[in-house]
């Protein structure tokens, strides 16, 4: 009965409680917000807290323009983002057109190259490979430690000099001693520098070793063992890629040209198919790339790469090996990879064709497996190049060429393909047996002049004993 008598609303105790509550008010309408507002401070079950719409005309009307304003706003917003979508397509195409610019100055510059020799080319392969090296060795740098360790970063370039003259050195000694053959001093010394190269630069090694120790600082350890580890990096990378493709020029232009063109190819070819197509992401770590870009960029460059090695090696200037660090014009051999066989058309479509077979170089087959590569493996390159920016949180590693970024972000997938072209020249295309070239160059470089005539006189031996079993 205590419980129902105070459930009642009208019983005594339950009026107090909402005297005590609620302060007293008039019944009648508040005209006034404010006072409607202050009425209801702290009531959960206030109009304020609901879409409560009064019935009073004045806010009606306050209603009805409050919905004008959101709709105002909401075609504000339209507008804006339609605005943003046409300046995104111009920056776009403003974009394309950089980017296109840049690769036709970039495409004439190194045509012009590859037209004054192999040497003019090696150059160019040693200024990109400097600027590459630039770019990481700012990539970790830090202004604070720089200031504290002055000259520190002339180390990194003893390292980065130091491993050129061992790397170089082990390529082009064949093509040196050849040029500087006909004069004796030259010829001695030249060899001499050959010989005892691996210990020069071992030396030089040790030098760099010893002025890094030299310079280490208290509470700058971590940084410079740092720096250390990572100039040692960027020597992998860098000359990688470089050693190989100097070897490969040395082989004959074609085998430097066509690798570099297919990837070349390939870039274009999947910027404008992803740029016209692209729909479907390819990989995470670039965003950009699509499905609709790789497989249009992979056809293109398998078509392209058994046409190119066709155009290519029409010439012999691209095709002939240099045998020395001279500049003339070659004149040689094509060999049986640059000579046009014919195959005939099966006798089921010779009818319905005005042509009775298709004329091809060998050379062509081995282009088609550089051209598959370069479509499907080699753009991993640029996928290891993109995770390594994202890891340090940057576009590009460079702005050198404008609409690319830094000779970096352009030597990315080259440097996959360099070592894959190498590998594979030499093991199908240069022929793995002992040269009379080879032979006779090891015997002026390893022999005095009594052991040469010693051999000379054994020569002459067998050959007439072999004559006169002849006959």
């Amino acid at each position: 009965m205590a419980m129902e008598k105070d459930l009642n609303p009208n019983s005594p105790r339950i009026r107090k409680l909402r005297d005590n509550s609620y302060p007293t008010t008039p019944t009648s309408r508040m005209s006034s917000n404010n006072q409607r507002d202050n009425h209801y401070p702290n009531i959960p079950n206030s109009p304020r807290d609901y879409n409560y719409t009064p019935s009073s005309p004045t806010a009606r009307i306050r209603h009805r323009r409050r919905s004008s304003e959101n709709l105002a706003e909401v075609n504000r917003s339209n507008v804006s983002r339609v605005s943003n979508l046409l300046l995104g397509d111009k920056n776009k195409y403003r974009s394309m057109w950089i980017r296109t610019c840049s690769s036709l100055w970039m495409l004439g510059g190194v045509v012009f190259i590859i037209y004054m020799g192999h040497l003019y080319i090696w150059a160019m392969v040693v200024v990109i490979q400097i600027f590459m090296a630039k770019e990481l060795f700012f990539l970790r740098r830090r202004a604070h430690e720089e200031r504290r360790l002055p000259g520190f970063w002339l180390l990194n370039w003893h390292f980065f000099f130091t491993a050129m003259l061992f790397v170089y050195g082990r390529i082009i000694q064949q093509q040196l001693v050849n040029t500087v053959s006909s004069d004796r001093f030259i010829y001695k010394l030249v060899s001499g520098l050959i010989k005892y190269q691996m210990v020069i630069c071992y030396f030089l090694y040790i030098a760099g070793l010893i002025w890094f120790i030299l310079t280490l600082k208290n509470k700058m350890y971590k940084y410079q063992f740092g720096q250390y580890a990572w100039t040692h990096m960027i020597l992998i990378i860098v000359f990688t890629q470089s050693s190989f493709t100097v070897a490969n020029i040395f082989e004959g232009i074609f085998w430097f040209l066509l690798p570099a063109a297919l990837i070349a190819m390939n870039d274009v070819a999947a910027y404008f198919f992803g740029f016209y197509f692209g729909k479907t992401p390819l990989i995470k770590l670039s965003p950009k790339k699509t499905w609709e870009g790789f497989i249009g960029a992979s056809v293109a460059t398998i078509i392209s790469a058994f046409i190119f090695g066709n155009v290519l090696g029409q010439f012999q200037w691209l095709t002939c090996p240099r045998k020395d660090l001279s500049t003339g014009w070659l004149h040689c051999d094509p060999g049986p990879l640059f000579r046009p066989e014919y195959y005939p058309l099966p006798s089921w479509i010779a009818p319905f064709s005005p042509w009775k077979g298709i004329s091809t170089l060998p050379v062509q087959w081995h282009a088609f497996s550089l051209g598959l590569f370069a479509s499907i493996m080699a753009p991993f390159g640029g996928f290891f190049a993109s995770g390594f920016k994202r890891a340090f949180k940057i576009k590009d590693f460079g702005d050198s060429i404008p609409g690319h970024g830094g000779f970096t972000d352009r030597m990315d997938c080259q440097m996959v393909m360099a070592v894959f072209a190498y590998i594979y020249i030499q093991s199908f295309i240069v022929n793995q047996d002992y040269s009379v070239e080879m032979i006779l160059d090891q015997i002026s470089r390893s022999l005095g002049h009594e052991e040469q005539k010693m051999l000379y006189v054994k020569l002459g031996d067998i050959l007439q004993h072999k004559l006169q079993g002849r006959f």
